[in-house]
């Protein structure tokens, strides 16, 4: 059995076409990644999809899907969270050409993704190195937004919550984050945690940090490629607050989750790994005061897959199987 599974971010929109055996994920092949920006609605990405892999049109695509969406999926209308894009429910089956889909949340994607894939594909950071099997782990990982989500094993199977936790909001620790939440307030009333812990949240830490006269005119992306670099004074130290917000943050959530595992994700998240471990972040993570003891506890590691969304959404849709 072939199903399209989509991955749509505010950024990108990757595709991939799964393939079933059994109970189990044999492969996933033909993956693209298409910019959102060239395209003005999912339908259209998803037409542009079908020529870039050869399957004349999307009538010779396979009849079945799950689309992970940055964003809330249980509106009839659904708008994405950092992107223009609308997805009637009801039209959608017609207008993509399937006879049955799923729609699910872009992180609750990746917490299947956390649950089903090898031990191979994580990679220690912060407490004990041997996880535990079992309870509640918090997922979570930066990118064009924030995204969160919860995950919860027991023997007889798992459970994905989705959550909108890049949308609480931002807890300063210390004087300078004071001033930092001061002037987010002052560019965006509220400030929720993804001001401070997304891709773009870079340059508002950055600009926090340097006068009007030392700003680069950079785009983000390169802001990044600096900053990972070390190859300017201000963006490495900005990326060392970013890290300290990151263990904060990740150890609010895993408190608010009653978690006894945290798995990072994300493209962006990688190519942090190998600043975490120079960094405050675990340190960070573990300060919550009377309950230090505990979270130094909760085993900390990052997820190494190349594409979770698209894995968890054939995850998603095996389990939805299952289920019926």
């Amino acid at each position: 059995m072939e199903v399209v599974v989509a991955d749509i971010g505010g950024t990108h929109a990757r595709f991939a076409i799964a393939q079933f055996d059994g109970g189990t994920i044999k492969s996933l092949s033909h993956k693209a990644k298409l910019k959102t920006a060239d395209y003005a609605t999912l339908v259209l990405a998803w037409h542009a999809y079908a020529d870039q892999i050869e399957r004349e049109s999307i009538a010779k695509m396979p009849q079945r899907a799950a689309i992970a969406i940055a964003g809330p999926v249980d509106q009839e209308n659904i708008k994405f969270t950092n992107n223009s894009w609308v997805i009637n429910r009801s039209n959608l089956a017609r207008e993509i050409n399937v006879d049955d889909f799923i729609l699910l949340n872009d992180f609750e994607a990746v917490a299947h993704s956390v649950a089903v894939l090898d031990d191979k594909y994580f990679s220690h950071l912060c407490g004990p190195k041997q996880a535990v099997d079992f309870g509640v782990t918090t997922v979570i990982g930066p990118g064009t937004g924030l995204g969160v989500a919860h995950l919860s094993v027991t023997k007889d199977g798992y459970f994905v919550g989705e959550t909108e936790g890049g949308h609480v909001d931002f807890a300063p620790l210390d004087s300078w984050e004071d001033n930092l939440l001061k002037l987010l307030r002052a560019q965006h009333g509220r400030v929720s945690t993804e001001r401070v812990l997304s891709g773009p949240a870079l340059r508002s830490l950055y600009n926090a940090l340097a006068r009007e006269s030392e700003r680069l005119d950079v785009d983000d992306a390169s802001l990044w490629t600096l900053a990972l670099a070390g190859k300017d004074e201000k963006a490495v130290a900005a990326l060392d607050r970013f890290l300290l917000s990151y263990g904060a943050i990740a150890g609010d959530l895993a408190l608010a989750h009653g978690a006894n595992k945290v798995i990072l994700t994300g493209g962006l998240g990688m190519r942090l790994v190998d600043h975490i471990a120079s960094s405050g972040f675990c340190g960070r993570f573990a300060a919550k005061g009377r309950f230090q003891s505990k979270m130094e506890q909760i085993t900390v590691q990052q997820l190494r897959y190349d594409e979770p969304g698209l894995y968890g959404a054939a995850a998603a849709y095996l389990k939805s199987m299952a289920n019926i």
